[in-house]
């Protein structure tokens, strides 16, 4: 799948930044891209017997509190997958993930987690299936490529 014939066809803004590969938020704030949208972080999470996982999409400064995030989505113990889970899922690699992998979830076996916050900013910054690239890419151009494959998602404070 390519994601820009994607974008394109559902005719969704987009800007595109390449630049050398990245792995987290830090290596990705180096870059100083000096991109307007806001700088997310997506965490590939799974519960303790490994049945429900969930992508969580947060501003890349806020930090997470998975006993209290576990809480508010009614579920046991949460704790990071492992990169074969996040492959098997997404079809993606540490590093890679962003909100846009969601739609590679063809089964619909990963609950999209997205922090209400992100909804204050007119445009975010995600991976494009790629650490090698970002987009800047509205909010609610993202809300339509979600309605355009039908995935619902979880608005939370965190």
């Amino acid at each position: 799948m390519n994601i820009y014939n994607v974008l394109d066809e559902l005719s969704v803004d987009y800007q595109r930044y390449d630049h050398p590969a990245v792995f987290n938020c830090e290596q990705a704030h180096l870059l100083d891209l000096n991109i307007d949208g806001v700088a997310t972080k997506n965490l590939f999470i799974r519960d303790r017997k490994g049945s429900r996982h969930f992508l969580v999409v947060v501003i890349a400064d806020k930090s997470v509190n998975l006993k209290s995030l576990s809480q508010q989505l009614s579920v046991t113990s949460l704790r990071f997958a492992s990169p074969r889970r996040l492959d098997k899922y997404l079809g993606t690699i540490p590093g890679a993930v962003s909100i846009l992998d969601i739609i590679k979830d063809h089964h619909h076996e990963v609950e999209l987690v997205i922090d209400k916050s992100i909804f204050n900013y007119s445009s975010l910054q995600c991976h494009p299936f790629t650490n090698t690239a970002t987009l800047d890419i509205s909010v609610t151009g993202v809300q339509q490529l979600l309605a355009h494959y039908q995935r619902s998602y979880i608005e939370i404070d965190l």
